[in-house]
């Protein structure tokens, strides 16, 4: 196996601990988003979305994951990290990524309505920042796509069903 194919597969086993995070999420009736960030080939923090559950707008799955890592090394810092994200980050988490010095960022799908690593902007390569992070997208897109939309689906069925009664 050639460094690429190498890469690419741990890119993968990554994304699917980043999609069980999505799983928990989900179980949790919230959006079902999930990230894990990695250091030295190993899975040092994890989140998934509890903006419903904890009401808090800031309780996203990336913010959750790089705080948690942040305690673990006892530091700010995180450029000898990876994260691994079902969605596409949005300005507020695309900023943490930036300010904690991300080494990598991975993420599955796109989002056109607020992703700020490509959709509407990428400010992870914003050259007026002090700090870029390279990013890799569409890993595993299918299945992330696959479980946001299903559970934008069952909620919009689920509030018509309330709406017609």
């Amino acid at each position: 196996m050639n460094i690429k194919a190498s890469w690419l597969a741990d890119d993968e086993n990554f994304m699917k601990e980043a999609i069980r995070e999505a799983e928990k999420a989900l179980e949790m009736k919230e959006v079902p988003i999930g990230a894990v960030i990695v250091k030295d080939g190993e899975i040092i923090a994890r989140g998934h979305n509890l903006r419903e559950h904890d009401q808090q707008a800031a309780a996203h799955a990336e913010l959750i994951a790089i705080q948690e890592a942040c305690r673990k090394l006892g530091s700010w810092r995180l450029d000898e990290c990876t994260l691994y994200v079902t969605l596409e980050p949005c300005p507020m988490c695309a900023g943490a990524i930036v300010q904690s010095r991300l080494k990598r960022v991975v993420f599955a799908a796109s989002d056109p309505k607020a992703g700020c690593c490509g959709s509407i902007m990428n400010l992870l390569d914003e050259p007026r920042f002090n700090h870029r992070v390279p990013l890799t997208s569409g890993v595993l897109e299918n299945e992330c796509a696959g479980l946001l939309k299903d559970f934008f689906k069952q909620l919009r069925e689920k509030n018509k069903k309330l709406s017609d009664n």
